[in-house]
């Protein structure tokens, strides 16, 4: 409203103006008077300039809190939605997720979002094995390959991982990278990507892959996962 007022009344000053030239009082002023004049309207105008940044600054702040706000809200909606995760834990992940979207769009990147898991104790450093995990992850989280991953699609992760663990589909899902994306996997590949005892366990229990794309020394290593979870007999 003061602000209102003072533009209203800088509107009416040439207005004024014009009053007081109509009405020749300034042919009566002295030299002092149109001094002193001259300073109220320097002074009034910075008056306004100030006012003007202040307003800007205000609506600077309202709409950080809104911003704020919408996020706590979608952080309410996504716990009550997210199984098996806290308020604290959304936070958590809000937090990382936020600080890890430099750019502000609100999806991160593969190494941003690499990074952002390292940040929460995930083993995706660049090796072998920490390639073929994020890859697996990747699949969840971006299952259309756009190369960007939601807050919505993280949280859903996120959601999963804090509730089961390895289920058959995410096993199968890791072998299968390892597998170069083929429906099976040999023993010189698990041998090359595994630490040798589980290579070896792994080879001792899958059993040959029966499919029209088989290979010499091709594993089933979709058997052996559903097997190693309790959906068949291993």
């Amino acid at each position: 409203m003061v602000s209102v007022t003072f533009q209203l009344s800088y509107s009416l000053g040439p207005i004024r103006k014009e009053a007081m030239l109509k009405h020749r009082d300034y042919e009566t002023a002295t030299l002092s008077d149109i001094k002193a004049l001259i300073r109220k309207h320097e002074a009034f105008e910075s008056d306004l300039a100030a006012h003007q940044d202040r307003v800007e600054q205000i609506a600077a702040i309202a709409q950080e809190l809104n911003a704020r706000t919408i996020n706590e809200v979608e952080n309410q909606i996504l716990t009550r939605d997210a199984k098996g995760i806290s308020q604290e834990q959304m936070q958590e992940f809000r937090a990382s997720f936020n600080h890890f979207d430099k750019d502000h769009v609100g999806a991160l990147g593969p190494e941003e979002f690499k990074a952002c898991l390292i940040s929460l104790g995930y083993d995706v450093e660049n090796d072998r094995q920490g390639d073929a995990e994020f890859n697996r992850i990747m699949s969840v989280v971006d299952p259309n390959h756009s190369g960007l991953v939601t807050f919505q699609a993280f949280i859903d992760f996120m959601s999963r991982e804090t509730t089961d663990t390895d289920t058959a589909d995410q096993v199968i899902a890791s072998f299968k990278v390892l597998a170069g994306d083929k429906n099976f996997i040999t023993a010189e590949e698990l041998r090359r990507e595994l630490p040798p005892d589980q290579a070896e366990y792994c080879i001792a229990r899958m059993a040959p892959y029966q499919g029209p794309d088989a290979a010499p020394g091709a594993l089933d290593y979709k058997s052996f996962s559903t097997a190693l979870y309790g959906e068949s007999d291993l």
